[in-house]
């Protein structure tokens, strides 16, 4: 819903970016010291801390960024993604491979939602980075800075990775043929 902007994109990817490297890194430097009864509270307190820090530093450097971003910094503590490689990864592996693996992931994440600001600030108000990149002429599609238009955004990217996906499965058997 908040990646109708490439500023908001790329903060929120920063955001998450920068909380994924530091939880992981912590869980897997304290994963011997968590008791496994309490391991997923655990995890989910320490990324709610970096999740706090993330929001403070937004709003004290940032703040137009992080009135628009509003709750949404708050949901990174619900993402899957991070407590997901800290139960899957980072709880299994030393802090250097954990952290390399956050920043990998942190990065594919930050990609994905700096394409899907691009297109939807584009389409929606004619804009990148609040530039006029198209014409005066152009009527910008309201719905795309919307909540719906993330979810659009997002099913015309899976399709077309769907479409290129059985694209290259029809040529690699026509090759074989």
């Amino acid at each position: 819903a908040v990646t109708n902007s490439v500023a908001n994109s790329l903060a929120m990817g920063v955001a998450t970016l920068a909380v994924l490297v530091a939880s992981s890194f912590l869980v897997a430097s304290l994963k011997r010291f968590i008791p496994n009864e309490v391991r997923i509270a655990s995890y989910v307190l320490i990324i709610a801390t970096f999740v706090t820090l993330a929001d403070m530093t937004l709003e004290a450097t940032v703040p137009n960024v992080h009135k628009a971003l509003g709750a949404f910094i708050a949901l990174i503590v619900v993402n899957c993604i991070i407590l997901g490689r800290a139960e899957a990864f980072a709880a299994k592996t030393g802090p250097l491979r954990a952290v390399l693996d956050a920043i990998g992931m942190g990065i594919g994440f930050s990609i994905v939602l700096l394409a899907m600001g691009s297109v939807r600030e584009l389409l929606g108000s004619g804009t990148l980075l609040g530039f006029r990149v198209l014409g005066a002429g152009f009527e910008p599609w309201v719905i795309m800075v919307l909540p719906p238009g993330g979810f659009l955004t997002l099913g015309i990217f899976m399709l077309a990775i769907a479409w290129q996906k059985e694209r290259r499965e029809r040529r690699a058997v026509a090759g074989r043929a």
